[in-house]
């Protein structure tokens, strides 16, 4: 586009779609701030991550490209640069583009592209979470003897809500010297904030937003008769999750704490938006917001992500600036990599090599297209085998390498509680959903791919009992400012 401007590209953690106010779903979530970024923007209402974990997400975020294309299949394989992303183009055109906050690449050595990075949060000690590498069944590794929510769960402050606070304030002050240089030249800025990122521990004052039993009751409990899929049962095994609550009082204090976390990260997002605002770069800036993937928070039994369902899968999307329409939405499926696309496109920065995606900016120029596919895999942490998803028409396919898949309807059944695979009437488009899937990759030799990359990767660490004293069993630290 002429005369771009600048661009502010926030990025959170573990943001569910429903988990906002203006999604207007089960659950009143409190967030004023991204509400009135929606009212005077666009949000896109069938946003999805293109891996329903951090680290793959956050590398085809970077580069545009599906993770089975760049083969960075888990939290051990982040993105070292290589291919080139949306950070270089806009270095190769000179825009000025830096970073604050949590990047999740695998140190700030490597050229990523961004010509400054502010207390990035990358994975542990370059190497992340290589345990969850080793995922054959007959030999994977079992993280049983700690809960993945933490031992404590309630009101507190913890090291990720003080990292995002530090964020929050760097953030501000980039932007008032920004505002101050004489020359005006486009810029463009990434913030990664880690809310609602488990552990779930949040200040008292947001927790009190979501007072105790003011929750809806938690959709599809095994304990209620719901039989969890063979395939995602055995991925939840991997850690200790919704079994480790100690009683239900404690499973419901984590519903609040997450979405209270929501409204935390909703609070940061308000103070920067307010500095942009309070340096008058409001003016000349447009914001993207969203999430690298979403979380379960309790739903089927499941708490943190690596499925793909709606909770897990989806995350919040809104794009607000001086040329955009104010207040609408886009209903038209998207996802990660149309965003890496947009900000080429903002630019106008050309990128060699082929990508899926598309710039948000010219899919807002259309008509809604529910026809559009968007895809989604896992090949990490807990994965028996790899799993892909693809959403076309409001219908939605999840294919699981060797097991069963499931099919759901989400015209009509948006909360995925009628599996259709195996209905007859639905086999045509069963069958439509598993072309457009082939026409993307074919799932087994993906399958293949990531589990041979992955066992090259442990054996090039000395083999499994050495890999496993290398990397982190859990949440990557943050740094020390």
């Amino acid at each position: 586009m002429s005369d771009p401007g600048n661009l502010l590209v926030i990025l959170s953690d573990e943001h569910t779609a429903a988990a906002l106010g203006a999604a207007v779903a089960d659950v009143q979530v409190h967030t004023p701030y991204l509400d009135r970024l929606a009212a005077r923007g666009v949000r896109f209402t069938n946003a999805y991550t293109p891996s329903p974990i951090c680290v793959p997400a956050r590398a085809a975020f970077a580069t545009g490209r599906h993770v089975h294309d760049i083969r960075l299949w888990d939290n051990a394989m982040p993105y070292v640069g290589d291919p080139r992303g949306w950070g270089h183009a806009l270095q190769d055109k000179g825009i000025r583009v830096e970073s604050i906050g949590k990047l999740h690449y695998r140190d700030d050595e490597d050229d990523t592209g961004f010509d400054a990075q502010h207390v990035p949060m990358h994975v542990a000690n370059g190497h992340g979470m290589v345990f969850g590498s080793i995922r054959r069944l007959e030999d994977r590794v079992l993280q049983r003897d700690t809960r993945m929510l933490g031992d404590y769960i309630g009101p507190g402050d913890s090291p990720y809500t003080q990292y995002d606070a530090a964020v929050t304030d760097l953030t501000r002050e980039w932007l008032a010297a920004r505002a101050q240089e004489a020359r005006q030249d486009p810029w463009c800025l990434y913030v990664g904030l880690v809310a609602p990122h488990f552990p779930l521990i949040v200040p008292q004052a947001f927790l009190d937003l979501y007072p105790e039993g003011s929750l809806p009751p938690i959709k599809l409990h095994p304990r209620d008769g719901y039989q969890q899929h063979p395939w995602v049962h055995l991925e939840s095994l991997a850690f200790v999750g919704d079994e480790g609550m100690r009683d239900e009082a404690e499973r419901q204090m984590a519903r609040r704490v997450y979405y209270a976390l929501c409204s935390y990260l909703d609070h940061n997002i308000g103070c920067i938006l307010d500095a942009l605002e309070a340096t008058g770069l409001d003016r000349n800036t447009t914001v993207i917001y969203s999430s690298d993937h979403g979380d379960n928070v309790g739903a089927r039994g499941y708490w943190g992500k690596g499925n793909f369902y709606e909770e897990s899968v989806t995350v919040p999307l809104i794009v607000a600036g001086p040329r955009l329409p104010r207040g609408s939405v886009c209903r038209t499926p998207v996802s990660l990599i149309d965003i890496s696309e947009t900000i080429i496109d903002h630019f106008d920065a050309p990128l060699a090599g082929e990508r899926p995606g598309r710039s948000l900016y010219r899919i807002l120029a259309e008509a809604d297209d529910p026809s559009r596919g968007v895809f989604s895999e896992y090949h990490a942490v807990g994965a028996v085998s790899g799993a892909f998803m693809v959403r076309q028409d409001g219908w939605k396919l999840i294919h699981y390498q060797g097991f069963e898949p499931e099919l759901f309807d989400l015209n009509t059944d948006p909360g995925e509680f009628n599996d259709r695979a195996h209905d007859p009437a639905c086999a045509d488009r069963l069958a439509a959903l598993y072309e457009v899937l082939y026409g993307i990759c074919d799932p087994a030799e993906v399958d293949a791919q990531a589990f041979a990359d992955q066992e090259a990767l442990i054996e090039g660490y000395g083999g499994r009992e050495a890999a496993l004293q290398i990397g982190s069993r859990g949440a990557t630290p943050p740094p020390s400012r």
